[in-house]
């Protein structure tokens, strides 16, 4: 361990969080498994020593105070949706579930914004904020994360390219810090130019310097309309090509993702459905680009669409198929969003790294990955945002010893981020450093950077309680 000592849970410690809040205590055979780990398990899994399931700001404050006061360390978690290990309780202690803190509070329909409880899901904040003729433009992939969790990564998903990440949308926050106090960062205002941004600081950093338990969420008005058009190539490296033509042309797309035609196949075969086309005018597909464009009526969409068919087929799309109908939006966007999904499920040892690259560089990126792949003995899998260029990198392996696996990943993630960083690109663009991208984190930015990671981690947690062996402090 390092040169942080923890003490354990005691039954005195539990009497003292018992007695300070009126939550549900979980101890023992009590804990679900589910509380082990994150969607990412090979990274570990820990068994925290308790679980606390709060309802409020003060009961985290509570439990947080008696935790630092015993040096005990405390995980929050949410829906554990996560790819980094970030909530897993490696160091045990005592975990802060926030599911249950899952109010809508208020909205304010004149400033645009909405007061949430960190467990509001976000496909449920969506569908509530369509109800009052508004949008909550953050798209992860997962519409069953929380919107806790989503503040804590910075999540970003596949609206990003034209709406930006979670950290374009928080406003403000109520965070309890390590020492048990409550305090407030941001402001229902669109700008700020107060001091430093403890706000921007709090969100991405994965519960290492406090416990968000209330996000002020900016939201816009709701586009009336949307349009999506699936792009087949012949090749990844004219698919790509297109996506900066739509910028400069100023189409503006809500979201533009790229699919590599393995990785449709497999989805297609395991939802049942097919619905990309393999084969056009004689031509094997190879590649795919879904675009999204949203607007105020189906005629000015149109237009945009006719101009976006004609760059792409000009950039050597084989043609352009139109989703205009709730179906054909639903089959197209359903197929990209199972993605993931077909690959856990037909995948016995994974692990992911989610590198963000210029967009001019993603298709040199992708064919130096899979010049990797030939010299593994796991599958590589991709896909991703090509509107930002964050890429989504998947090792597969079902016949493969686990310390193998690790062994080779290892290698194959180092040379990665090393093309990466030479493309002027970064290692995580959406999911985290949790506990998996450590390392990685540390050969990435320097000692220079990392001192001063660490010298804020100690700044607002010094004794070091707060999700411990995380992003820049190992156990």
């Amino acid at each position: 361990m390092s040169e942080y000592q923890y003490n354990k849970v005691t039954p005195e410690i539990i009497a003292e969080l018992e007695a300070a809040t009126e939550c549900p205590i979980l101890t023992g055979d009590a804990i679900n498994e589910d509380f082990y780990h994150d969607e990412m398990s090979i990274y570990g899994k820990a068994k925290p020593e308790v679980v606390v399931e709060v309802k409020s700001t003060e009961d985290v404050a509570a439990i947080v105070k008696i935790c630092n006061d015993h040096k005990i360390p405390v995980t929050a978690s949410g829906a554990r949706t996560a790819l980094t290990g970030a909530a897993v309780a490696i160091a045990g202690g005592v975990m802060i579930s926030t599911t249950k803190m899952n109010k809508i509070l208020e909205y304010n329909l004149d400033d645009f914004s909405v007061r949430i409880q960190p467990g509001v899901l976000l496909d449920d904040l969506a569908a509530d904020a369509e109800q009052h003729g508004l949008m909550y433009p953050p798209d992860p992939g997962e519409r069953f994360a929380t919107l806790g969790g989503n503040v804590a990564t910075n999540a970003g998903g596949m609206r990003a390219c034209k709406y930006g990440c979670t950290r374009d949308y928080v406003r403000a926050i109520t965070v309890v810090l390590a020492s048990g106090e409550i305090t407030h960062m941001g402001a229902s205002v669109s700008k700020t130019s107060t001091g430093y941004s403890l706000l921007n600081l709090m969100i991405g950093s994965e519960g290492t310097l406090g416990i968000v338990t209330e996000i002020t969420m900016k939201l816009i008005p709701k586009p009336k309309e949307y349009i999506s058009i699936i792009c087949p190539y012949e090749s990844l490296d004219d698919c790509i090509a297109t996506v900066p033509k739509f910028f400069m042309a100023n189409l503006a797309p809500q979201a533009l993702e790229f699919m590599e035609k393995d990785v449709v196949e497999e989805t297609e075969e395991f939802k049942g459905k097919v619905v990309y086309p393999h084969n056009m005018n004689g031509v094997e597909v190879k590649a795919y680009l879904l675009a999204s464009f949203d607007g105020n009526t189906m005629d000015e969409l149109y237009e945009v669409v006719e101009k976006a068919a004609e760059l792409a087929i000009e950039a050597g799309a084989i043609d352009v198929l139109v989703a205009d109908t709730d179906s054909k939006k639903a089959d197209a966007w359903s197929t990209r969003s199972a993605l993931l999904e077909c690959i856990e499920e037909n995948t016995e040892l994974l692990d992911e790294c989610d590198v963000v690259v210029p967009i001019s560089k993603i298709a040199p990126f992708l064919t130096y990955v899979k010049s990797l792949e030939a010299e593994a003995d796991f599958r590589v899998r991709s896909f991703g945002h090509a509107g930002d260029g964050n890429l989504h990198i998947y090792c597969c392996a079902n016949d493969m010893e686990e310390p193998e696996f690790k062994k080779q990943v290892d290698v194959f993630m180092k040379e990665c981020y090393a093309k990466a960083k030479e493309f002027g690109g970064l290692i995580s663009g959406e999911h985290g450093i949790g506990l998996g991208k450590m390392d990685y984190l540390k050969d990435y930015v320097g000692d220079t950077s990392i001192a001063i990671m660490k010298g804020i981690k100690e700044v607002f947690d010094p004794n070091m309680i707060l999700n411990p062996g995380k992003i820049c402090y190992k156990l």
